[in-house]
């Protein structure tokens, strides 16, 4: 069963996600990974193990809503004076977060939910928006841009390739060599 994808903003579902979400993270923590059921959750969340059910349908499924949701930056990129900064900058933070234990955890978690709930391509857009803002800043400043999708395949997909399949080549350096590439003029 698929995550519903239209949920209210606000409201008793609302709600009820956000109470789910904050007694999966508190459990993780308390009882460890192995210990999460679903009537373990849903009762820390104050709901019926059916309202779990109904909305996520499994356990793996909740794990993969809860894990998209921690990956959504919570911030917009930092503005440091340049495109290259900013580009070199969040992509050092992307390695960071996603390359950590939790992060490549929560990686995890979002590829292994359903893929007809999108979870993935969640994921894909929070990178995307982030992109995009540091490009219309660079844009503002007069800086030529590459496109988006250039940037995804140049350095965010290297970047995820490695974390999680070859770890052992990742560093601040390989970062700065992929948005070098990047920023090279076709």
């Amino acid at each position: 069963m698929a995550i519903r994808n239209a949920v209210r903003p606000g409201g008793r579902s609302a709600r009820v996600q956000q109470s789910v979400h904050q007694a999966v993270r508190e459990l993780e923590a308390e009882v460890g990974r192995a210990g999460l059921t679903v009537p373990l959750i849903a009762d820390r969340a104050g709901v019926t193990p059916s309202t779990v059910y109904r909305r996520w349908g499994d356990l793996q499924a909740l794990l993969s809503d809860v894990a998209v949701q921690r990956l959504r930056p919570e911030a917009p990129p930092a503005d440091h004076g340049s495109l290259r900064a900013d580009l070199l900058a969040w992509a050092e933070q992307f390695l960071e977060e996603m390359s950590s234990p939790v992060g490549v955890l929560y990686i995890h978690d979002a590829l292994a939910g359903d893929p007809a709930d999108g979870g993935a391509v969640r994921c894909s857009d929070y990178a995307v928006e982030q992109l995009k803002a540091i490009g219309v800043r660079a844009a503002g400043r007069g800086e030529a841009v590459p496109d988006v999708e250039g940037l995804l395949d140049r350095v965010v997909a290297p970047l995820m390739y490695r974390i999680l399949f070859r770890p052992d080549g990742l560093s601040v350096e390989y970062v700065h060599r992929l948005v070098a590439a990047a920023l090279e003029p076709s």
